[in-house]
């Protein structure tokens, strides 16, 4: 018991850090002692006070747990006796139970022999019963009786266990504390001795200010007197000063009157302003929405010039493709008909005719596109739509 109380209090230690270590740290040097020494109990009565608490809360929570354990043996019991008393309705071979019956003692005899004395087996049976339902009543009894003391033995046991811990606790809190005690009294002899010197130094000091100040205050004394002189002169020169002050607040309240009036006159021009600012910046979004409208409007109208080009592109691209068709058509005309040239010189001659005009009709078309290009810009400089539709009406007579 002993070995286990030293190792629990050298665990105590192990586990908690000592305060005398934490405070000799050159962080707190400068800690008050008398908070320092009261912080030290605080961590005495905390670290090794009474955990009767957590004891109590352990056994309360083991209770239940045994509780259902004898519950569960109470059940496994019940139903060995179940089991067996099929086992044994089954099972009816006396000799087997004589031989289990053998080596019993007393009782075994005992019941042995009132047996025999029975005539029937029905009857045995039933004394067997009798006497395996007293024997296993007398089991159960034992075994609560046995639970019972084992609960009584654990919890015994934990008392006993936490009587030591808190036996044990309680050696170290006394040494923790005597520890304190022993700091104490050497702080507070120290206290005493810093205090007496002190007062010494302090006796000291209050002779000398007293020295010092009987000199200062024979210095002030006569220089009171001469500041008096002084200050006779200083409130006559105040009082012409006062005067001379009075008359520059007069001037400044009347120069203030007159800036008041300048003010609300400049106040009355600024508005004036912004309203006329109002009504121009009115006047300047009409005409951007105007101009806006307008833009819009010539917008769409190049849109629709561009759309038209692109058309009369496509008509050219179209015709060009009809005639580049109708040349290779010609070619192949004049491959099949080398035989006959002497026959179709006429033909070939027309054909030329025509092929040249063809070439002379595609550069007109191309002076007239490029033509249209150039009045098409002039008339997006310009804005002129009645030019747009007379070139609109030119180009096919052109083409044609």
């Amino acid at each position: 018991m002993d070995s286990n109380i030293q190792s629990e209090a050298t665990t105590d230690q192990s586990s908690t850090p000592a305060p005398q270590d934490q405070l000799n740290t050159p962080e707190e040097q400068d800690i008050d002692p008398s908070e320092d020494f009261s912080r030290q109990l605080e961590y005495i009565i905390y670290t090794y006070g009474p955990v009767a608490s957590l004891i109590e809360q352990e056994s309360m929570a083991s209770e239940p747990e045994e509780q259902d354990k004898v519950d569960e043996d109470a059940n496994g019991e019940q139903g060995e006796e179940a089991t067996s008393t099929t086992d044994s309705s089954t099972n009816k071979d006396l000799k087997q139970e004589k031989k289990m019956l053998k080596g019993l003692g007393k009782e075994a005899t005992l019941l042995m022999q009132n047996l025999n004395k029975l005539s029937t087996p029905e009857e045995k049976l039933e004394a067997l019963f009798k006497k395996y339902a007293e024997l296993l009543e007398e089991h159960r009894v034992g075994q609560k009786q046995l639970r019972v003391l084992q609960k009584k033995q654990v919890h015994s046991q934990k008392e006993r266990e936490y009587r030591q811990s808190e036996h044990s606790r309680a050696v170290l809190a006394r040494n923790k504390l005597e520890e304190l005690c022993r700091e104490l009294q050497r702080y507070n002899k120290n206290l005493k001795e810093e205090s007496l010197q002190r007062c010494r130094e302090d006796e000291l000091k209050r002779k000398e200010i007293t020295g010092h100040f009987q000199t200062t205050l024979t210095d002030i004394q006569a220089q009171i007197e001469l500041h008096s002189n002084r200050n006779n002169k200083l409130c006559q020169e105040n009082g012409a000063l006062a005067e001379k002050l009075q008359g520059i607040i007069n001037q400044y309240e009347q120069r203030e009157e007159s800036l008041e009036k300048i003010f609300k006159h400049r106040d009355l021009q600024q508005k004036l302003s912004d309203a006329k600012l109002e009504q121009a910046n009115i006047l300047l979004k009409e005409a951007e929405d105007k101009h806006k409208r307008e833009k819009e409007y010539l917008l769409k109208e190049a849109i629709d010039k561009t759309k038209k080009c692109y058309a009369m592109k496509e008509q050219e691209l179209h015709m060009k493709k009809q005639l580049l068709t109708q040349a290779a058509e010609w070619k192949l005309q004049t491959k099949i008909l080398t035989e006959q040239q002497t026959l179709m010189q006429a033909q070939l001659v027309l054909y030329s005719q025509k092929f040249d005009e063809f070439q002379g009709t595609l550069a007109k078309s191309n002076d007239v596109y490029a033509s249209f290009k150039q009045e098409m810009e002039k008339a997006s400089a310009v804005h002129s739509v009645k030019d747009f539709s007379h070139l609109s009406i030119a180009i096919p007579s052109t083409l044609l």
